[in-house]
């Protein structure tokens, strides 16, 4: 009898002895090595990838925000701001209904068909708009002309890219809002044109918050 207790109570503290030192070693020091490595070798990426200016951080370089003019009376949905570049529309899942403290719009796309109706009707409006907001008096831009990433989303609604094309095709009319010179806008946007990851993979991409900082440094320069 007292050799089972005395057993068991030996199987007992080894387990506790082997708890403690599992839980320093991979709830302490494990992750404060890690979070020491990712913070001296990739501190950008390990905080988050935020973009600061004007000495205050003013977004994620991995997510994609609007740039909408206040909500007038009576409107539900708001109108872009057209002194600055646009990113790509962004159809979220609705607002957070889990915490109401926080209006969040959530990740996610349509989830609609290419042959839905609704789908084609939203592609058919937003390029209608695109037209309409990117002529100017001395440029008109032709339906043919825009790209696919200025009529739909991505598949999470958040990339904070925008296709060389579609920056390029905003340009007359950022430089009409800003009374900007055409060539010098077009020189921001290429300036703020990344090519393709190690030469070959993905698509060249321009990165909407960086570039409306760049602009906005611009305009305050003027």
């Amino acid at each position: 009898m007292n050799n089972s207790v005395g057993n068991t109570a030996r199987l007992i503290g080894a387990g506790l002895r082997a708890l403690l030192v599992l839980t320093v070693i991979c709830g302490v020091l494990y992750p404060l090595a890690v979070t020491g490595v990712a913070q001296a070798l990739f501190n950008g990426k390990a905080n988050g990838s935020e973009v600061k200016a004007d000495g205050r951080v003013v977004g994620s370089e991995l997510i994609g925000q609007r740039y909408d003019l206040p909500l007038k009376k009576g409107q539900e949905t708001a109108e872009p701001d057209l002194k600055w570049f646009q990113p790509r529309p962004s159809n979220g899942l609705g607002e957070n209904s889990v915490n109401t403290q926080y209006k969040l719009l959530l990740s996610g796309a349509t989830n609609l068909s290419g042959a839905n109706k609704d789908l084609i009707q939203q592609v058919k409006d937003a390029k209608a708009a695109v037209v309409k907001d990117n002529s100017t008096a001395d440029h008109e831009v032709s339906p043919s002309d825009v790209p696919a990433d200025a009529v739909t989303s991505s598949g999470s609604g958040l990339d904070p890219h925008i296709s060389p094309d579609y920056a390029d095709l905003q340009v007359h009319r950022v430089a009409a809002e800003n009374h900007l010179d055409v060539k010098r806008v077009q020189e921001l946007v290429d300036e703020h044109t990344d090519g393709r990851a190690l030469g070959f993979i993905g698509e060249p991409r321009v990165n909407v918050l960086q570039l409306n900082i760049a602009l906005k440094e611009l305009t305050d320069k003027g």
